[in-house]
């Protein structure tokens, strides 16, 4: 899955990351509404636009999750990426800085994440609004 000549699927770390981590977080935020909302605000202050667009920030966050090796964090940040407009080249360019923070890790992870990113990226590409 690395253009939009090939056929959209689901990876195992994207789409299908968020769909299984919906209802998990719905619950909990359920019994902790007050602390998702400040999360919400929190996540919301911080990529709002500045001296970086939000593009930037979505593949700072996208990059973080590699070196964490967070897939929720992956599949979230490398949707939003997609959605604001980052490439390919601009995932795996970010993905790469991960190798040098983060050494043999970040290339497993990485991968995992360009997968992602690339399912993600192909949605936008097929004018999918909701991937």
């Amino acid at each position: 899955m690395t253009s939009t000549d090939e056929t959209t699927s689901s990876s195992r770390h994207g789409k299908e990351v968020l769909r299984e981590l919906s209802p998990q977080h719905r619950e909990l935020r359920h019994a902790i509404p007050e602390v998702y909302k400040g999360f919400g605000d929190l996540s919301k202050a911080a990529f709002e636009p500045g001296s970086l667009d939000r593009k930037t920030k979505e593949l700072i966050a996208f990059a973080i999750g590699v070196v964490e090796g967070c897939d929720g964090c992956i599949a979230s940040h490398g949707q939003a990426a997609a959605r604001a407009g980052a490439t390919r080249q601009e995932a795996a360019e970010a993905i790469g800085v991960t190798f040098l923070m983060h050494g043999g890790p970040a290339t497993i992870h990485g991968a995992r994440a360009y997968e992602a990113f690339c399912e993600f990226a192909d949605a936008v590409d097929a004018g999918d609004t909701k991937s």
